[in-house]
């Protein structure tokens, strides 16, 4: 038993994860994840040890004894002389535990109350499902005979009539073949006329004259129900027909490839300080790892721009220094280029995340960005504004966006003062894409 037992110990208890869950969210973690999975710092406050029946005295013991020192119990620890002592400048022990990106996501489902649920787009392989759907032909093991059964059945039902009591009607005194017939019709009695006239020829001058009226022979004569009939006689004349005859096959199944692609873009220009810098990355990784959980196939493309954009790789995405003007714009034209030459809309879902601090070059939202954002398809676009130190005069790019899209479904707008504000953002953007 050691630290690494302890640890998955600890994986087990989850609101303790869930408490390291949201420190990692308000926190980040910044270059010690790798691309299967995802580190959360958790802090080590007291670290394991073995534990003894004070019965058995036998064994080997933990430390560094002096001889001399008593055996059974505790070693002098600093801080253990009675005395304080002084607050320390030192920061505490931490470690991390694994999780998987789909662990990490089911996580920040739950504790966020999130439902998004990924679109499948490109179909990767068809598969036979259950035997749902039916066929007019096909191998007798799969005649679907309780479906023709129903079938014969219901037209027996339809049809049926008490021919016994069609033939008391012909005895009515001066009716003929169209009387009985005509009446016949009107009881609803699916009867054919060339029927009743071959019944009523079969008839001696006796049995035609038998009831004085209609209306007594319905007095003294009961029908018989087709329903009856069944449970007298059984189901052996139920009418079955070829047309009748179905055969089952399986369901062809699509099963689609779940491929996202995350563009994450960054204002790097002159106004984008450390702070700021920070604020985006603590937005921006739990959203990667999210969608990596979400996702059969996750691709990330990072931009970087200031009056100008460049793709960059990851790792320069957050460490590149801030310098120069700001014209969002340019990356939207890049994300678009990117988008439609390696990321086709009808096979990838899209996502499009841009963060900065609001500064853009004049007109450039309305007249460059807002037109972009509506022509690039994506499930969701999202803009993230870091102002840790109170907003600029000139730092409307979010309002602007966000008043433009106020109706779009598409769309989310968030502002990250702080730390504190990256939970509420994530959870603003996620349920925006999950609704």
């Amino acid at each position: 038993m050691g630290l690494r037992d302890d640890l998955e110990r600890y994986r087990e208890v989850g609101e303790d994860r869930r408490e390291d869950l949201a420190e990692f969210i308000q926190y980040g973690d910044l270059g010690q994840s790798l691309p299967d999975e995802i580190h959360i710092p958790i802090k080590i406050v007291d670290l394991p040890e073995f534990r003894y029946d004070q019965r058995d005295r036998g064994g080997v013991g933990q430390g560094n004894p002096d001889v001399g020192d008593p055996v059974g119990q505790p070693q002098p620890q600093p801080g253990d002389d009675g005395e304080e002592g002084e607050p320390g400048d030192e920061s505490g022990d931490h470690d991390y535990y694994e999780m998987d990106p789909e662990e990490f996501a089911q996580e920040l489902d739950d504790e966020l109350g999130l439902e998004l649920e990924p679109k499948g787009k490109e179909v990767i392989e068809e598969i036979e499902g259950d035997f749902t759907d039916m066929t007019k032909t096909g191998p007798d093991s799969t005649l679907d005979f309780e479906r023709m059964f129903k079938e014969g059945l219901k037209r027996k039902l339809a049809m049926d009539f008490d021919p016994n009591y069609v033939r008391e009607a012909m005895g009515v005194e001066s009716w003929g073949p169209d009387e009985v017939f005509n009446w016949a019709r009107e009881k609803n009695i699916t009867v054919s006329k060339r029927w009743v006239e071959e019944n009523y020829d079969a008839l001696s001058a006796e049995e035609r004259t038998k009831w004085e009226s209609i209306e007594e022979m319905e007095r003294r004569v009961t029908p018989m129900s087709t329903a009856q009939k069944i449970r007298e006689q059984g189901i052996r004349h139920v009418p079955f027909r070829r047309e009748d005859e179905r055969y089952r096959y399986p369901e062809i199944i699509e099963e689609r490839e779940k491929n996202v692609v995350v563009v994450n873009i960054r204002d790097v220009s002159g106004s984008m300080r450390e702070k700021k810098r920070e604020l985006v990355e603590r937005t921006f990784t739990p959203l990667d790892w999210y969608l990596t959980g979400k996702y059969d196939n996750a691709e990330f493309v990072y931009i970087a721009h200031d009056a100008e954009a460049w793709r960059v790789e990851r790792n320069e995405f957050f460490g590149i220094r801030s310098g120069g003007g700001t014209k969002i714009s340019s990356a939207y034209e890049l994300a678009a280029a990117i988008l439609e030459e390696e990321f086709p809309w009808a096979d990838w879902n899209r996502y499009v995340f841009a963060a900065g601090d609001s500064e853009n070059s004049r007109n450039d939202t309305e007249e460059n960005v807002v037109p972009m954002m509506e022509n690039i398809p994506a499930n969701l676009h999202a803009y993230v504004e870091t102002q840790p130190e109170g907003k600029a005069i000139n730092a409307t790019h979010a309002e602007e966006v966000e008043r433009h899209f106020a109706e779009a479904d598409n769309v989310a707008v968030s502002y990250v003062n702080g730390p504190e504000d990256v939970t509420k953002a994530i959870y603003e953007i996620l349920s925006t894409e999950a609704e």
